[in-house]
């Protein structure tokens, strides 16, 4: 029974057996066709059973494996590879169907391979995922034949295994590269080293322009017969908290991902970041209650603890409280910190209703809102017009526009920092903020 559930007649087989049907047709005709459909017919079921015995001979052609990093990065491509190995000693036709995730929507999506004896290939695709959380990939279903091409045999590799999507951990390398090695401007990262003046001395070094005057080494100055200054180790160990609302404002999507999900890939880095410059980071996500709070901390685990607490976040997108928010900071962040407060405003009333709770927390730390522009909206408002809808969409579009900038503005006069940012720009935008603080020694 199994060899039978196994066994595929080809398309090929049933178009010869028609021809030798045709044969048998015009034998009523002309009666020497019946010897040419006799023959005809037996070579064609010889042939078959000759692929059967080709196709079923070795009771494990192939070899399969899949590989693939351990963790997936969210909202990155991952590398996905098949490895199949031919063991036989005949070429190989194969046609593979891979157990896709059931979000990458490719169920009927098929490799056709040419293994020759001996031969290995690999079979190389990338994976986007859009949501946290666990994925399976199933089992690989493969049809081989052999040069005959009249039948097909059915074998399934048993490949399926569970891989979770973390937090992007590739973009949190990349942006480390990028503000360490100095990976240039181009990137649009904008590294500035600040002196510090916490009286612990580094090195005299010669005068150029932008330095503190106040760091003049006169004594030094006399000896070299050239302007030289002092040079002072940064400021370190301040408390930075990454912020995340987790509201309904948070569930639009921009290219099939959440900007609650841009902003926990945002978190890491900008944690990262910060504890490489010799701050400490720490966690606080929110929305209609307080949800997770991890208190600045620089050690070795921190990072780690982080990426955890990102991976496991959920929420069911209620209406936020900020005042809950404030109460909750007041309570636990004791000492002058800066907040990376991620969010999304889509209207002026809903901005101007948490403002007042914002002043409150801007006074006592150093609060810097980070909220999204909507590309989908800047389409629709520089389309190409051709119809009276199109005029229609372009207004709205744009009014919606003018409204998230006139948010930012009366943020910025209420003096609240505020970053105004597109969602594949976050990570850059509150690297270069962040780096951009240390410098002008607000923090």
């Amino acid at each position: 029974m199994k060899f039978f559930q196994s066994l595929y007649i080809s398309r090929l087989f049933f178009v010869l057996l028609s021809v030798v049907v045709f044969l048998f047709i015009c034998a009523f005709i002309w009666s020497w066709f019946y010897q040419i459909g006799i023959i005809a017919f037996v070579c064609l079921f010889s042939f078959l059973l000759l692929d059967i015995i080709l196709t079923f001979s070795i009771q494990n052609p192939l070899t399969l494996s899949r590989e693939m990093i351990k963790i997936l990065n969210l909202g990155d491509e991952n590398k996905i590879e098949l490895f199949i190995e031919n063991n036989t000693n005949q070429p190989l036709n194969i046609n593979l169907f891979e157990g896709y995730p059931v979000e990458m929507q490719m169920r009927n999506k098929s490799n056709y391979i040419f293994l020759l004896s001996g031969e290995k290939k690999a079979i190389k695709y990338n994976f986007t995922p859009k949501k946290r959380g666990d994925y399976f990939f199933g089992d690989v279903l493969i049809f081989i034949s052999s040069f005959l091409f009249l039948c097909k045999r059915k074998i399934d590799y048993k490949l399926e295994h569970k891989v979770e999507v973390y937090p992007s951990i590739l973009q949190m390398k990349k942006y480390e590269l990028k503000v360490f090695h100095k990976q240039t401007l181009s990137q649009g990262i904008k590294k500035i080293r600040r002196i510090g003046h916490n009286n612990e001395f580094e090195q005299i070094k010669n005068y150029v322009q932008g330095d503190d005057v106040r760091t003049v080494n006169w004594k030094a100055t006399s000896k070299k017969s050239e302007l030289m200054v002092n040079q002072y180790q940064e400021e370190r160990s301040q408390s930075i908290y990454a912020v995340i609302d987790k509201s309904r404002n948070m569930q639009s999507e921009f290219e099939n991902m959440t900007m609650l999900d841009y902003s926990i890939n945002s978190a890491l880095v900008f944690a990262n970041i910060a504890l490489k410059k010799g701050d400490k980071a720490g966690l606080i996500t929110f929305s209609d209650k307080i949800g997770t709070q991890l208190k600045a901390e620089r050690n070795a685990s921190q990072l780690r603890k982080i990426l955890n607490l990102l991976y496991n976040q959920k929420t069911h997108f209620k209406e936020s409280s900020f005042e809950l928010m404030y109460e909750s900071i007041h309570q636990t962040v004791k000492t002058r910190s800066l907040l990376m407060l991620y969010t999304n405003f889509e209207s002026e009333f809903s901005m101007r209703r948490a403002l007042p709770t914002l002043k409150r927390l801007n006074q006592k730390h150093v609060l810097v809102l980070v909220f999204f522009q909507n590309n989908e909206l800047e389409e629709l408002a520089y389309q190409e017009i051709s119809t009276i809808e199109n005029i229609y969409q372009s207004a709205v579009a744009e009014k919606l526009i003018t409204s998230k900038v006139s948010i930012a503005k009366e943020l910025k006069q209420n003096g609240i920092q505020t970053l105004l940012t597109r969602p594949e720009e976050l990570n850059i935008t509150t690297i270069n903020k962040y780096l951009e603080l240390k410098s002008k020694g607000v923090i």
